[in-house]
């Protein structure tokens, strides 16, 4: 008689956020698509629940009574790197930039599709689980990333950069000299078809901060106009062709 073979596990979401509307809709969601889902309502209670029973992802929101959402993502990023996807209601860039500067995977602006954030963590877990991707070192404009190690360094050291960072610096260093749209990003990238193309524009400037030496004239990653975003390392063929050099115009709005 041959045996069914076992089911694999349900992943674990915890899911942290002050209302309970919303955390019962997002848990409501999350459990169809065959996750088991844990409920916190401020940020010493997800702390609490995150030792007690360990998630595989944290949907986090950023503005949370007593403990907000950056000062729970940078502690529970300093026990194990749980990927973490954080929820704002504010439309302010900066909000999400600090969310990507604690060390979160991705974020979601209220209001949002309850679907759309169920595939965004599924899209997060994925990458967290994907096998190193094995090949030569690469890189270019002094800076230097293993893919199977997923280390990288420049001339002052190692560099610390988030998941999708460091996937995108590697995008850049496999394609030197290409111009990308962020569509194009965010397909080849994120492997997303959807979804908020800021998302993009908030990682390149992420990434700029940490790689290039005056992030406000960038050299290395520079803004096409009307198209997107390049990496242009040294000899890289068509570099610096499209802009006049130490502008950043808001072609892809950044």
């Amino acid at each position: 008689m041959r045996t069914k073979p076992m089911p694999p596990p349900r992943r674990r979401v915890l899911v942290v956020d002050d209302d309970p509307t919303v955390t019962e809709v997002v848990a409501g969601y999350l459990d169809r698509s065959g996750f088991t889902v844990d409920r916190a309502a401020d940020g010493l209670a997800a702390l609490d629940r995150a030792h007690t029973a360990p998630p595989d992802l944290v949907v986090l929101d950023l503005m949370l009574p007593g403990l907000d959402g950056l000062k729970v993502c940078r502690k529970l990023r300093e026990e194990r790197p749980v990927p973490v996807v954080m929820l704002t209601a504010r439309g302010d860039e900066e909000d999400r930039i600090l969310g990507l500067e604690v060390g979160a995977d991705d974020y979601v602006t209220k209001p949002f599709s309850p679907r759309e954030l169920v595939l965004r963590v599924e899209s997060v877990l994925r990458r967290a689980a994907a096998q190193p991707v094995q090949g030569p070192l690469l890189g270019g404009g002094g800076i230097t990333l293993d893919p199977a190690a997923r280390t990288v360094s420049d001339a002052r050291g190692p560099l610390a950069l988030t998941l999708r960072e460091f996937d995108l610096l590697a995008h850049f260093l496999r394609n030197p000299g290409r111009a990308f749209s962020r569509e194009e990003l965010m397909t080849q990238v994120w492997g997303w078809d959807f979804g908020d193309l800021s998302t993009v524009t908030v990682h390149v400037r992420r990434l700029r901060h940490k790689v290039e030496a005056d992030p406000a004239h960038p050299r290395l990653i520079t803004t096409v106009w009307g198209v997107g975003y390049r990496f242009d390392a040294p000899g890289a063929a068509g570099a610096a062709e499209d802009q006049a050099p130490g502008t950043d115009r808001g072609g892809a709005g950044a």
